[in-house]
């Protein structure tokens, strides 16, 4: 099938889906609420409406229609990360909302750490494993064969697996997060329009265009700004950066030393995002003398945007991905329902409406 294909094979079921959480969310006897503030730490569950009604007719079961399925996790980084934290909060809003038994598996950001969780997983027979795809369809598509085979479901977030997702479409197999070269395009236009940049500037990206898939965001902003004649300084975001964004800060002030006539900055990575106002401020950069630019919303990016130090975010809506992946696996567990399709990468953030959407961060569900 094209890739063409499967997104048209998945709008049917995406609007069944949003039906069925209209449904769940007006029959209870009481309004559904979001997770309140300060509810963030991995084992909260955020309040969220369950109680099952039944439907007339030969309808589906509203609620906590899949009671006793057991699913794997994967948030991706680290109990307490911003961005996995938000994400984390999704999934558990969607365990409560639907009342699967979820297991969480922490990997660091690190893909072969991704790999051996998921055999190990699969080797506990779950009813449907969330996996992020930053290994890339090489890796992980013979790891999904051996679990589709075994009738164990998985869906994909944040990170796309096209292969897997292609082939396993029809047996649940979806997406939710964003279209990873796009965002990453549509961030350094946006850049270059907002930065007032233009052909011959210097400008300087830190990514990670070496891992397979993930990469593709790297390569967005790369390949937009090379296009418009910009001239790009890359560098490769290293493992202990990747897992702990402290780390680059002395990498940066050495970067910024030997470029002086760098006119904008592109940060492919959420931590080291929120950590830009930190950055700059050790290289003695002022606020808004680089245009900044950079992927995810946390307490300190929205800080760092009110401050001046950073200009623009993609914002992912990673609440998103962690709650519709679980409602994912449920749909196809307990309706057959194939994959959907959900691009969660679409929104900019900046100065201009920071203040409506810093109470949401503030409560992790942005």
């Amino acid at each position: 099938m094209t890739r063409s294909g499967v997104h048209l094979q998945r709008r049917l079921p995406a609007l069944v889906a949003g039906v069925l959480l209209v449904v769940s969310a007006c029959s209870s006897s009481s309004p559904s609420s979001s997770p309140s503030p300060g509810a963030t730490s991995p084992g909260a569950t955020p309040p969220v409406a369950t109680s099952p009604v039944a439907t007339s007719g030969a309808g589906p079961v509203a609620g906590q229609f899949c009671s006793g399925m057991k699913i794997t996790f994967f948030p991706g980084g680290a109990p307490g990360g911003g961005f996995e934290t938000v994400v984390y909060n999704g999934a558990k809003a969607a365990q409560a909302a639907f009342g699967p038994d979820v297991t969480y598996q922490w990997s660091n950001w690190d893909p072969a750490t991704m790999i051996s969780q998921f055999s190990q997983s699969v080797a506990t027979k779950p009813d449907g494993i969330a996996v992020m795809g930053h290994p890339g369809d090489d890796a992980f598509d013979p790891l999904i064969t051996d679990a589709e085979s075994q009738g164990i479901i998985v869906t994909v977030m944040n990170t796309e697996l096209p292969k897997a997702e292609a082939q396993y479409g029809s047996a649940g197999t979806g997406y939710v997060g964003a279209v990873l070269h796009d965002a990453g395009a549509s961030l350094a236009t946006e850049a270059i329009k907002r930065g007032n940049l233009k052909s011959g500037d210097e400008v300087f990206v830190w990514g990670l265009k070496a891992q397979p898939g993930r990469g593709e965001r790297t390569l967005g902003i790369t390949d937009t700004l090379t296009a418009a004649g910009m001239n790009v300084d890359y560098l490769e975001i290293d493992a202990a950066t990747n897992s702990d964004a402290s780390l680059g800060v002395p990498i940066f002030t050495g970067f910024a030393s030997s470029h002086p006539n760098v006119k904008a900055m592109f940060i492919d990575h959420g931590d080291l995002t929120s950590a830009i106002p930190t950055m700059m401020k050790a290289a003695n950069l002022a606020a808004g003398s680089i245009f900044a630019a950079g992927f995810d919303m946390s307490p300190a990016t929205v800080q760092g945007i009110k401050d001046g130090y950073i200009s623009l975010v993609i914002d992912q809506q990673e609440f998103l991905q962690g709650f519709m992946a679980v409602e994912q696996l449920c749909l196809t567990k307990e309706f057959g329902f194939g994959g959907l399709f959900i691009n969660t990468g679409a929104g900019f953030v900046d100065k201009s409406n920071i203040d409506a959407i810093a109470p949401l961060v503030t409560s992790q569900i942005r």
